[in-house]
This record gives structure tokens, sequence and C-alpha cells, in this order.
């Protein structure tokens, strides 16, 4: 575990899990049921980092992103090829909020949003931009919005 690790609170964290698996290709390394079946703590491994998962129990005020409507925590992570992997998500049942693109900061980079209302953003590092690269993709970025930009050498 790291020192600090995300906690999901999910509806269904036993599909989260199954989806976690199939579409991140995430390892389950356990899960701990109460006695009516729920998913009292479990913790799931994706691209080395630890997430633990809950179901929902609104009786102590856990609630997950669908019963707020969506989130606003996003959870990160840095892969090996972007669009192989949200392409898979997205066969998963994930749903693409922003396709991978090239970004100024140096990332390809994409954003989804997983059927228990969890939003994800995932990347691949492809070069390493200069600060003067960087201040002008910012500003171009608010002038223009998101757009795709071309991967250089690194």
């Amino acid at each position: 575990m790291q020192p600090v690790s995300p906690h999901l609170i999910c509806r269904g964290a036993a599909e989260a899990i199954d989806f976690y698996v199939r579409a991140f290709g995430a390892v389950e390394r356990g899960r701990f049921a109460g006695p009516n079946g729920k998913i009292m703590n479990a913790m799931i491994e994706i691209e080395g980092s630890s997430i633990m998962l809950v179901d929902e129990n609104l009786a102590y005020g856990m609630k997950g992103p669908l019963e707020y409507g969506g989130s606003p925590v996003s959870m990160h992570v840095y892969v090996r090829n972007v669009d192989d992997f949200v392409a898979r998500a997205q066969d998963a049942g994930g749903t693409v909020t922003m396709p991978a693109a090239n970004q100024f900061w140096g990332d390809r980079f994409a954003m989804m949003r997983d059927p228990f209302g969890h939003v994800w953003s995932f990347a691949t590092h492809i070069f390493d931009p200069t600060p003067d690269e960087m201040q002008a993709g910012a500003m171009a970025e608010a002038d223009e919005g998101c757009g795709d930009m071309p991967a250089r050498e690194a």
C-alpha cells in the first residue's frame, strides 16, 4: 500500500471489481463481505497501485458518485499505451469523455467515466516539454480549448 491510497465507494462494489479487472486489467488482492453480502472492504491493484473499495452504505453516510449524480474527483493512471488501454476499457463498458490526444504537457491523455460513476484519466508519457513549450501550450489551450498536438521525439 502507498501512504495515500484511494478508497472508492461504489453502488455494487463486487460488480465494480469485476469491471476493473476486465476494463483496466486490475488484479483483485482480496475482499471481505459482511453478512448481507455487501463488500465491507476490498483491494485491487491497477498498474502497481492499490485501490480500496467498499459498497455504498447510506446508513453510514457512505455515498458513491451515482448518489450524487457524478464525481468531482478523478483517478489518474499512467499506462504503457493509453490508446489500447482506453479501447479495452470502453469495450468493457466505460464511457470515454475525452478521447486520447497528445497534450502540451507531454502526455497522450484520455478521460472516461466508469459504470459506477467514477471518473478516470489515463496517460502515456510521450515527451518532456521545456518550460517555454509548456507555457506556450497552456496559453494555446486557454485560447482554443483541448486539442490534439503532434507527438514529438523525446
